[in-house]
Order: C-alpha cells, then sequence, then structure tokens
C-alpha cells in the first residue's frame, strides 16, 4: 500500500468515525427531546433530564442513555478529527508538498478546520443540534471529496509552488472551518429565539382541519417536536458566541484576500484582475462586513442580522463550488 492510498483509508475511516458522531448527537437531539416533551417545562441549561433508574425494570434513566451518547459523540468527534489529521499529514507526505492545491485537498483540511473548531466551541457545553449540523456537513463533504473531488497525490504547477500555498489557502481554510461552526450556531439562534417568542400562526382553531393543524403544529419550531431547543442557552448567548466566531474568521478572511493580492502580484503582476475567485472571495467578506457593522454599529440582532449570516456563507459555499467547478479562470486549480 502507498503512502497516497494509506492517507484515503486514513480520510475513509475519519468518515466513518464522524458518522457515528453524526448518529450519536442525532440521538442525543432525540433524547433531550423526548424528555423536555415528558417533562412539559423548560428544562434548566446544563441539566442532565431524567431520574433514576427503575429498580423492577433494570431500565436505565434518560440521562444514563443521554450521557452515553453524548460521550459516543465527543470521543467519535475526537477520533475523526485526528484520523483526518493523520490523513492529510500523509497527503502531504505523498505529495512532497502543503496538502491544500486542488479541491480534494481543500475539502479533507477545511473538514478538519470545521471539526476542530467544533471541538474548541463545545469544550464546556455540547449542543446537539450544533453537532448535528457540523458533523452532518463534514460526513458529506468528506464523502464528495473522496468519490467526486479526488485526484492523485502529484506536483502543483509552478504558480502555486510558493509559500503561499501555505499560507493563503492555509488561511482561507481555516477561515471556512470556522465560518461552518458559526453558521451552525447562528442557525440554532435562530430557531431558539423563534421558540422563546412563540411565534406560530396556527394556534387559532382550524375548525374540520384541526388534525391537520395539530399535525403541522408539532412539526414547527414552537411545537413539541423542537422542544430540545428549551434545553440549549437563550438565544442572546448563542448570537454573542456566533458573533466572536465570525469576528475571527473575517480576520483570517481578510488576510486571505490580502495574501492572494501578494501572491498574485508575485505569481501574475498585478494585485486584481477581477477573476471569479477573486470576485467571489470579495464578495463573501463584503457581505460578512457588512453583519459585523450591522452587529457593532447599527444594532442589528436577531433575524436581520443572521440572514446576512446565511447569504454570507451561501457565496463561501457557492466561491468554492460553483465558481471552482464551473467558471474558468486562473483560480481553477480543482485537478479535475
Amino acid at each position: 500500500m502507498t503512502v497516497a492510498e494509506l492517507s484515503d483509508l486514513f480520510v475513509w475511516s475519519a468518515a466513518t468515525a464522524l458518522t457515528i458522531a453524526l448518529v450519536a448527537y442525532s440521538v442525543e437531539l432525540a433524547r433531550i427531546t423526548e424528555a423536555a416533551r415528558a417533562a412539559r417545562q423548560p428544562v434548566t441549561v446544563g441539566a442532565a433530564p431524567g431520574g433514576p433508574a427503575d429498580p423492577g425494570t433494570g431500565a436505565t434513566t434518560g440521562a444514563a442513555r443521554g450521557g452515553r451518547a453524548a460521550g459516543i459523540a465527543r470521543s467519535t468527534l475526537v477520533l475523526g478529527t485526528f484520523l483526518l489529521l493523520v490523513g492529510i499529514v500523509l497527503r502531504g507526505v505523498a505529495a512532497g508538498r502543503w496538502p491544500t492545491a486542488n479541491m480534494y485537498e481543500f475539502t479533507i483540511v477545511g473538514t478538519f478546520c470545521a471539526t476542530a473548531a467544533l471541538l474548541v466551541v463545545q469544550r464546556r457545553r455540547a449542543i446537539a443540534f450544533v453537532g448535528v449540523v457540523v458533523t452532518g456537513i463534514a460526513v458529506l463533504a468528506l464523502v464528495l471529496a473522496l468519490n467526486t473531488l479526488h485526484v492523485q497525490a502529484d506536483a502543483v504547477q509552478p504558480a502555486l509552488q510558493r509559500y503561499w500555498l501555505v499560507l493563503h489557502v492555509g488561511v482561507a481554510i481555516l477561515a471556512t472551518g470556522i465560518f461552518t461552526v458559526a453558521f451552525a450556531t447562528t442557525v440554532l439562534q435562530v430557531l431558539r429565539a423563534a421558540r422563546a417568542e412563540g411565534r406560530s400562526h396556527l394556534e387559532r382553531p382550524w375548525s374540520r382541519l384541526d388534525g391537520l393543524r395539530q399535525a403541522v403544529h408539532g412539526a414547527r419550531v414552537t411545537g413539541p417536536a423542537f422542544a430540545w431547543l428549551e434545553q440549549v442557552p437563550d438565544a442572546r448567548r448563542l448570537e454573542a458566541s456566533a458573533f466572536r466566531q465570525h469576528a475571527v474568521g473575517f480576520v483570517l478572511w481578510t488576510l486571505t484576500l490580502i495574501g492572494g493580492a501578494i501572491w498574485a502580484e508575485e505569481a501574475w503582476g498585478r494585485y486584481w484582475g477581477w477573476d471569479p475567485k477573486e470576485v467571489g472571495t470579495f464578495v463573501a467578506w463584503v457581505v460578512y462586513a457588512a453583519y459585523l457593522h450591522a452587529r457593532t454599529t447599527r444594532g442589528w440582532a436577531g433575524r436581520r442580522a443572521a440572514y446576512l449570516v446565511f447569504v454570507a456563507y451561501g457565496v463561501v459555499l457557492a466561491n468554492f463550488t460553483v465558481v471552482n467547478l464551473f467558471v474558468a479562470g486562473k483560480h481553477s486549480y480543482s485537478g479535475l
């Protein structure tokens, strides 16, 4: 087995471990929902719902089951992140360079940054929903990378054989990983605020359609299916956490723009050439800047600010996928 094949094996192993983490986070989320339904009252943040085991049946408590699921999620998240790091290092050894020169390598390194950021963010309190979103994105990204974006570990073209491959691309990948966790946190913030405010247009009876009303209402944020939201921090704390994450990611994205301009001048003799990748990166920077500006100076909060986050993250994803695969330019280094 070659070093490149061993790298692929580790990446597959990481995808398997993160899949287990995704399932465990989902089980924990379902457990919290059932516990909140049974209690029919808000659950204290950080408290483990559920009583002692039934001595007559020997059944484990909801808290014990939840503890096992949460523990498995954390353990497999750490394992998957470590296995992915090993796969990335082996990929670099096989290629004889820094492993960020094509879409496959960008994806696996970006996924590693996202899972590592998730570990940092959840070091004090694990939030199952954020874990589900981030590990779900990570598993999808790794499977697509291995089955669609994978290319041989070879040397790169001369324009990429510079230290900027480490600085410029590495910082961009790190920023993308942080933006992914911040995006998941913002989604949770919006859901938490909607439940706390009780926003629902289905409270009045629908006479003969009342059964349908009940079914639809149960699937809404204000319904019992989202009772787990009562156990997560309130929307204001989630928004503050997301803002800090976005601030860090924005600084890194700014360095990506600056580093890319310097590298472009060295490689092509100009700082800016309206290349599609350059434009996409700049558009994402503008939207994230608008979000931070609106939050700090215009007093925007809640859903209005969150919508800017969704647009900005969508631009980041489009800049990586659509521009790389379907738009020709000087940054067409996908390897496909």
